[in-house]
């Protein structure tokens, strides 16, 4: 019999509370670990405080997410070669199995034209699986705006969006890049307007990690909790758990809008319920 998939909580689902939150959550709903989002908050930054989090609620970091978000360029320095390499190095620390990253930006040339044979040299010293992640073209003018998405400004105005546009090198699909391992992402894959069961088919083996969430299909990337959305997620969770996954599901869900501790429990319940449903073997 194949052993359970293993079920964690991204720390970036219980955003805007600290990542010891996240732990605490996951300690108290029975997720089997976390996934660390490394960005602005001191603490996700810091190897041996994230242990200590760990210890204290007695949850594994199953994976940890390089910061190479755009509200995290400045984390861990402006390099974003070195930030990858202490990504795995971390991971190694933690006892986690895999780095989430993203495809590179296209203005970061240098980065991007190596990106390939650096993610495949990182793998090759290390333990580590670094997953690289499907995206989803921006709107030009969300992209650039601030506060409110000036995608709605203009709708209100009358106007039309911009056009979409990819700001990931080669491309905001990871296939394009030739890489041993993938993450897929199923709010991105909605986003990108993507069939997210075929992209899982052309990762085949290389799919090691998954982040379950869901998405409508707007032009924003929503991380709905899955069932809510538009997105295969049951479809998804089955096939990989008739297959011989061995890599991790990890509840990258937006919680940000519940109004009580009590409405952040039933959406995070909801999820892990979902998906133990879905991946039971």
């Amino acid at each position: 019999m194949r052993p359970a998939i293993k079920v964690g909580l991204s720390t970036a689902s219980v955003y805007p509370l600290r990542i010891e939150a996240a732990f605490e959550h996951a300690a108290r709903l029975g997720y089997d670990g976390v996934e660390l989002m490394v960005w602005a908050e001191p603490a996700s930054q810091d190897v041996g405080a994230v242990e200590e989090l760990s210890r204290k609620y007695g949850v594994p970091v199953l994976s940890v997410h390089a910061p190479c978000l755009l509200i995290s360029q400045r984390v861990w320095g402006a390099d974003p070669i070195a930030k990858l390499e202490r990504s795995v190095r971390t991971a190694e620390q933690l006892g986690a199995q895999t780095v989430v990253v993203h495809p590179p930006f296209r203005w970061q040339r240098r980065y991007a034209e190596g990106f390939s044979g650096l993610v495949a040299e990182l793998e090759s010293g290390s333990d580590v699986m670094v997953a690289v992640e499907n995206m989803f073209p921006f709107r030009a003018d969300r992209f650039w705006g601030t506060g409110q998405p000036s995608i709605e400004r203009m709708r209100k105005r009358g106007g039309r969006p911009g056009p979409a546009i990819s700001a990931f090198a080669p491309s905001y699909d990871p296939l394009d890049g030739g890489h041993a391992h993938f993450t897929l992402d199923l709010s991105h894959s909605a986003t990108a307007g993507t069939d997210a069961l075929e992209l899982a088919q052309r990762m085949g083996e290389g799919l090691v990690h998954l982040h379950l969430c869901d998405g409508s299909g707007a032009s924003t990337d929503e991380h709905l909790v899955p069932g809510r959305g538009t997105q295969p997620a049951a479809e998804i969770c089955r096939q990989l758990a008739a297959s011989d996954f061995t890599g991790h599901v990890i509840l990258e869900v937006t919680t940000s809008g519940a109004r009580t501790a009590a409405e952040r429990d039933v959406l995070l319940t909801e999820s892990l319920q979902f998906a133990r449903e879905h991946l039971l073997r």
